[in-house]
């Protein structure tokens, strides 16, 4: 495939020339390349970018198929940029054992728009108390984490880490205090990312916290990074584009205040901010209506973070990129990221200069769950390219 006359991160028109699943060049004048009967793309007018990669996702398979499925999420995070997805293990039953998730990965892998990594829980069926699993678990897995529990016992958590190091396993933590957030949230969360961060200090064990919400925590981790605690961090579109003050929609870790989003930014600027993960979370009308946290967000991840970092806060289209591709496939050890030879050909081609508006009956995921119903981005997903093949077109 030949892609021509698209615009780079620096408004230079460029020419990528894919085969055999990789970037073989990039450049001008490369037609000569590519063979006769190859694909040829036009991207006049657009700008092209590494296809986004997703640090934190929940496809709801298996056991929740009816909020999502593997084809719809699928679907979903390809009409959004992605092409690679890191999902969350909260499923039916939850995801214990290397089995199930190679299970859920071969599934992705068939339906063939997005590849994906499944996590496994830190303790067995997210009791809170049982790690023996973490210690035969094959190299194949790499990441575990409690998802939206976390591990409340201190002393869980610590053998949890020595376990991990040991076998070079990343936790990956929602901080939240249980006993504490029904009635302060803000330290609820605070308190976890400070106890989590200085045990990856102390055991010198990969930590990544997830969708990172208040400046407390930001201050925490951007303090553990400078300790020389091998810590990442990832905060969501949804915590850079909404204030409490103006938007109560049900999310875990909840809607936070302007200052808070101001803190994010300063992170994302000086940064302490690693990545953008969308934290997409399907829920049926019904389950929703009952209280149930979460939003979907794979569609509207890259218009919001440009509308808001890119056009309303000056950050350069390169740092987002960083943010919301390279930053994410280096955690996650992948060859993408990077439009360079030898990468993966994965792209996405966007239109930054369209406004356009979100209608939630347009939505590729089941479920429809989405606060920016109505809103106007900039920044509209064109096309996805995933080895080199057509994975989203749109309309």
């Amino acid at each position: 495939m030949l892609i021509q006359h698209a615009v780079d991160v620096h408004g230079q028109e460029v020419e990528l020339y894919l085969s055999g699943g990789r970037i073989q060049a990039v450049g001008r004048g490369l037609a000569a390349l590519a063979g006769p009967d190859e694909p040829v793309v036009d991207a006049a007018g657009l700008t092209v970018l590494p296809a986004f990669v997703d640090l934190h996702v929940h496809w709801r398979t298996p056991g929740f198929e009816y909020k999502e499925d593997v084809a719809t999420g699928s679907r979903a995070a390809a009409a959004g940029g992605y092409t690679f997805v890191n999902l969350m293990p909260n499923t039916r039953p939850v995801c214990s054992s290397a089995a199930q998730a190679a299970a859920v990965e071969d599934e992705a892998a068939r339906v063939g728009l997005c590849d994906a990594n499944q996590t496994v829980s830190i303790t067995q069926n997210f009791d809170g108390r049982t790690l023996d699993h973490l210690k035969t678990l094959p190299e194949t897995v790499r990441f575990v984490t409690e998802d939206g529990h976390g591990v409340q016992s201190a002393s869980v958590m610590a053998r949890a880490f020595a376990i991990c190091h040991q076998k070079g396993i990343t936790i990956m933590s929602h901080a939240e205090d249980m006993e504490i957030s029904p009635w302060d949230y803000r330290l609820a969360e605070d308190i976890e990312t400070l106890r989590n961060c200085h045990l990856s200090e102390y055991y010198q064990t990969r930590l990544h916290m997830c969708h990172v919400s208040t400046r407390g925590s930001v201050e925490a981790v951007r303090m553990a990074k400078l300790r020389g605690a091998p810590v990442t961090c990832e905060v969501t579109p949804h915590h850079l584009w909404f204030t409490d003050d103006v938007c109560d929609y049900r999310v875990n870790p909840p809607i936070r205040t302007a200052d808070d989003v101001a803190a994010l930014v300063d992170g994302i600027r000086d940064g302490t901010v690693d990545a953008i993960a969308t934290d997409h979370a399907p829920h049926s009308e019904e389950d929703k209506a009952a209280g149930a946290a979460g939003m979907v967000g794979s569609e509207t991840a890259f218009g919001v973070c440009y509308t808001k970092l890119c056009r309303g806060e000056g950050l350069p289209l390169e740092a987002l990129s960083v943010l919301m591709s390279e930053r994410p496939a280096q955690i996650l050890g992948l060859n993408k990221g990077r439009l360079e030879p030898g990468y993966d050909a994965d792209l996405v081609l966007v239109d930054l200069d369209t406004p356009y508006t979100v209608k939630r009956e347009n939505l590729h995921s089941k479920s429809k769950n989405s606060p920016y119903d109505g809103a106007e981005l900039y920044g509209r997903v064109c096309a996805t390219i995933k080895g080199g093949c057509l994975t989203y077109q749109a309309d």
